[in-house]
């Protein structure tokens, strides 16, 4: 049996960073849907099994980072994930920050979301043009595991904090 995100996450000591490069996802999730109709509290709720893990995780120590590569102006699905971020992710130990598609144009990226677990184990994520959920891969290639950390940091560096970051694609302030 593969093991999952939640047995690799539970290994993991220092940090978890990810990289998300994708416009839209999982457009029928029931987040997304109960956002879509105007009830902000069940889209929170939808994902209160990740706010758990994620703080689990940080009360240990772990460091969670999150960098969301988005195309401007922000695509609907991506509005979603900005007005869930600070009570699903923020309010569970994770940092987020949002970096304009434009801005990384110089960085050698993966071509998948990825996770990078304490620099050593990475997981892969891919999805079918029309956000669903393909499956994924973990890889501990050095060389691999190398080029996404490198990504993670040069990208890290370029992004918007997530209380800075207007959806729309403007900057506060």
């Amino acid at each position: 049996m593969p093991e999952s995100f939640a047995d690799l996450l539970a290994r993991t000591t220092r940090t978890a960073l990810k990289l998300e490069f994708r416009d839209e996802y999982m457009t029928q999730d029931p987040g997304h849907v109960a956002w879509q109709a105007g009830d902000l509290d069940a889209a929170v709720r939808a994902y209160a099994d990740w706010t758990e893990t994620a703080r689990e995780a940080t009360s240990r120590g772990v460091e969670v980072k999150r960098a969301r590569v988005v195309s401007e102006p922000c695509s609907e699905y991506i509005k979603f994930e900005h007005a869930v971020t600070q009570r699903v992710n923020i309010d569970a130990g994770e940092q987020i920050r949002w970096v304009p598609r434009q801005r990384v144009s110089a960085i050698a990226l993966p071509g998948n979301d990825v996770w990078v677990l304490d620099g050593e184990t990475l997981q892969f994520y891919f999805f079918a043009g029309d956000g669903h959920y393909m499956g994924d891969e973990i890889t501990t290639d050095p060389d691999t595991v190398k080029l996404c950390s490198t990504a993670f940091e040069a990208v890290w560096e370029l992004g918007i904090d997530h209380n800075e970051y207007l959806a729309s694609g403007a900057a506060v302030g």
